[in-house]
C-alpha cells in the first residue's frame, strides 16, 4: 500500500522493539508450559506466569507466537512487515473476543484482564512496529516520499 512508508530510517529500532515484544511472548510461553503442564490443555486453574494468567492451551499458543515474531524481527525484507502486522491484528482481536467472554466458561484461554491489557498493548505495538518497517528499494522510496510531499502533479494543474 502506497500509505505505509518505505526504508523508515527508525525501522531497526521497530525491529527490535517487536523481537522484544516476541521474548517476551516466548518466555511467557515457555514458563507457562512449564507451570502448567500435566494440567488439562484449556483448564481454568489460577496459573499465573510473568503477570499474566495463562493455561497450557494458551502456553503453546505463546510459545508459537513469540518464536515467529521473534523470526520475523530477524529477518531484513518484508517478512517481518507482514508478520507484525498480522500478529498486531490478531492480538488486537483475540483480546477484544476474550475480554468479552472473561467471566463465562468460553473464556478457554483462561485469560484475566491483566492479560487482555496486555495483549491489547502488544497487538497495538505489533501493528505500530509492522506500519513503519517496510522494506523497499531507494528508488521506490523516494518515490514515494515525493508523492506525499508532492501530491498534485503537473498534469492536474493544468487547464484544457
Amino acid at each position: 500500500m502506497v500509505h505505509f512508508p518505505v526504508n523508515h530510517p527508525a525501522r531497526p529500532i521497530y525491529r527490535v522493539l517487536a523481537g522484544l515484544v516476541g521474548l517476551y511472548i516466548l518466555v511467557f510461553g515457555v514458563w507457562g508450559v512449564a507451570l502448567t503442564w500435566g494440567d488439562p490443555l484449556f483448564a481454568r486453574d489460577g496459573d499465573w506466569a510473568l503477570g499474566l494468567r495463562t493455561n497450557l492451551a494458551f502456553s503453546l499458543a505463546s510459545v508459537v507466537f513469540g518464536i515467529v515474531l521473534i523470526v520475523g524481527a530477524s529477518r531484513r525484507g518484508n517478512l517481518g512487515h507482514y508478520m507484525n502486522l498480522t500478529a498486531g491484528v490478531i492480538f488486537l482481536v483475540t483480546s477484544i473476543l476474550m475480554m468479552s467472554v472473561l467471566q463465562t466458561e468460553a473464556n478457554f484461554l483462561n485469560f484475566s484482564m491483566s492479560t487482555v491489557v496486555v495483549s491489547m498493548i502488544f497487538g497495538l505495538l505489533l501493528l505500530g512496529t509492522g506500519l513503519y518497517d517496510k522494506v523497499g528499494t531507494d528508488e521506490h522510496a523516494e518515490e514515494l516520499r515525493q508523492h506525499r510531499n508532492h501530491p498534485v502533479h503537473e498534469t492536474h494543474l493544468r487547464r484544457p
